[in-house]
């Protein structure tokens, strides 16, 4: 693995007077794929909503190749390259399963609303460009053959894997999965960790991820974070993490 391109240190947060996440501490590599686990109410979404900018952090940095990013919103977060899914998959409902691929784009489109109405050839390369990167993640996800149906009926393992797809059209560095298998039969999970590990592979990206699936993080991850009532409790290889004591404790309680 190269060196760390996600750093999260001392990130802590409240809601009143709760003390939701405390002095959580991680780093991912460029290839590293990193899984976050922990009892319901550990504190692990949390965490994503600090990292990706839909909360900010009451302490603690975030930095991103080495810029510090802490506090930023979730949409400049996303032009630096750190985009992310959730719990429930969040689609343009009423747009098609391209539409939504073009939407993932309008960020890295560099043109202005003036060339676009006069139709300039920079307008039209752009436009071009962003429909032939929609093409590619169609066909790299399987999903061309629903182009042109709303996203809203697609199956819900496919919307899974088209939200996916919208995040990578984004162009990410870093993507964080809230729970990427839940609601999914063991074919669609046996399907989505091999995409994980596909896209780790091929693009190089950082992959973060909570997961209840105990199965799938053991079998993907190459280190795992274990959180419980805020705080982390563990961190190692999947081994590691499977024998310590603590962790143990906190999945199956005391005798």
């Amino acid at each position: 693995m190269s060196a760390a391109l996600l750093e999260v240190r001392g990130l802590s947060m409240s809601f009143g007077g709760l003390r939701a996440v405390e002095n959580i501490a991680l780093d991912v590599a460029a290839d590293e794929v990193f899984a976050v686990i922990g009892p319901n109410g550990a504190g692990k979404t949390t965490v994503f909503n600090c990292i990706s900018g839909f909360y900010k952090p009451g302490s603690g940095r975030v930095r991103l190749d080495g810029k510090d990013v802490s506090g930023l919103p979730s949409h400049k977060m996303a032009r630096k390259g750190l985009v992310r899914t959730f719990q429930s998959p969040r689609l343009f409902k009423k747009l098609t399963v391209l539409e939504n691929l073009l939407v993932a784009q309008h960020q890295h489109l560099q043109t202005a609303l003036l060339p676009g109405f006069f139709t300039m050839p920079s307008y039209r390369r752009a436009e071009k460009a962003a429909l032939d990167a929609a093409h590619q993640w169609l066909d790299f996800m399987e999903l061309g053959a629903y182009a042109d149906r709303p996203s809203s009926q697609l199956p819900y393992g496919h919307q899974r894997k088209l939200e996916i797809a919208r995040c990578m059209a984004a162009g990410p560095r870093v993507l964080l999965l809230d729970e990427p298998a839940a609601g999914l039969n063991p074919s669609e999970k046996r399907e989505l960790q091999q995409l994980i590990l596909q896209l780790r592979a091929q693009f190089g990206i950082a992959i973060l991820f909570i997961e209840h699936d105990m199965s799938m993080v053991m079998g993907i991850s190459d280190r795992i974070l274990v959180m419980d009532r805020g705080q982390a409790i563990a961190c190692g290889a999947p081994d590691e993490v499977r024998a310590n004591p603590r962790v143990i404790k906190a999945y199956l309680g005391d005798e």
